[in-house]
This record gives C-alpha cells, sequence and structure tokens, in this order.
C-alpha cells in the first residue's frame, strides 16, 4: 500500500480521538452532524467507526461541489462566489447549515485545498478552514495550513483537527 493511501486511511488514533469524542458527549446527551468537503467523510467515517458511534452521531453530508454545498447546506451563492469555497466564511455557513439540515446538537465543517492541484498563492495546497457549531450557541472557526505534504495527510490531520474542535464546541457554553 502506497504511503499516499496509507495516511488517508482510518487510523488508531483517529479512532482514539472519536472515541474519546464519544465518552465526552454520550453523557451530555449531544449528536452531531459533519459537513465535509476536502475530507470527502473521513470524519463521518472515523466517528462511526469508534464504539458507540449509534448514540452520539446524527450525520453526515459530503458537498465536494460548490452546488452540494448550496443544495445540501443552503451556503449562499454569494458567498462562495465572493470569498471562494475555501474561505471562513463558507465554513461557517456550511456548519450552521448543517445544523439547519438536522437535528444534531453541534456540527463540524471542513473545506479546504488537499492537493496535489488546485492551490494558489492566496490559497495554497494544504490550506484547511474549519467551523464548529452548537445548537443556539457559539460558532468557531479554525485555520490551518498544513503544507504541501499530500493529499492524504492533509485529510487526515484535517481530520484530526475537525474531531477536536467538536470537542472544544461541546464544552463551550
Amino acid at each position: 500500500m502506497s504511503e499516499e493511501l496509507e495516511f488517508t486511511r482510518i487510523d488508531k488514533a483517529l479512532i482514539e480521538a472519536a472515541a474519546a469524542l464519544h465518552d465526552l458527549l454520550g453523557p451530555l446527551g449531544l449528536t452531531v452532524v459533519t459537513a465535509e468537503s476536502c475530507t470527502g467523510g473521513l470524519v463521518a467515517a472515523a466517528l462511526t467507526d469508534a464504539p458507540g458511534a449509534s448514540k452520539v452521531v446524527e450525520g453526515g453530508f459530503v458537498t465536494y461541489s460548490n452546488d452540494a454545498k448550496q443544495r445540501c447546506l443552503n451556503v449562499p451563492k454569494d458567498l462562495l462566489d465572493r470569498y471562494g469555497a475555501v474561505s471562513e466564511q463558507v465554513a461557517r455557513a456550511m456548519a450552521e447549515g448543517a445544523l439547519e439540515c438536522s437535528p444534531a446538537d453541534l456540527s463540524v465543517s471542513i473545506t479546504g485545498i488537499a492537493g496535489p492541484e488546485g492551490g494558489t498563492a492566496a490559497k495554497p495546497v494544504g490550506l484547511v478552514h474549519f467551523a464548529a457549531a452548537r445548537r443556539g450557541g457559539p460558532v468557531i472557526h479554525h485555520e490551518q495550513r498544513f503544507g504541501d505534504i499530500g493529499r492524504g495527510p492533509v485529510r487526515r490531520n484535517s481530520a484530526m483537527q475537525a474531531i477536536a474542535m467538536l470537542a472544544e464546541i461541546a464544552r463551550a457554553r
């Protein structure tokens, strides 16, 4: 198996992070929904791979295209046109849209450029925007510049960041 494919797999660390999130959310009675672009469902897959998933995972959206972001998550076209899909504004809209379109309590969104193509000077390969939202509560944003480390590592590191942000937003009041 190539190194690139190995990094895209759900590894032990991802499953452990997901299990720790389940342990946090379960007693709080909180559920999650994902809104993923560049990770292509990797976060939802990791969350559902860990035991206890049915108690905390509501579902997930893989919205790779701009059209899917608009149709499935109600991301406004003008945000996509003005800021581009890989932006704080769109990440926030994706997280909010996931909550609007599901009964979950928490959401996380990921939109970025995993590579190897698609980067520009302003938005290089490895740039990823994340947002996490809590129903009736805050929306947090994080920007990560992983660099041109390979498609698989960008996706895997993004999944870890997304799970960490779900834990952060679960603890937010």
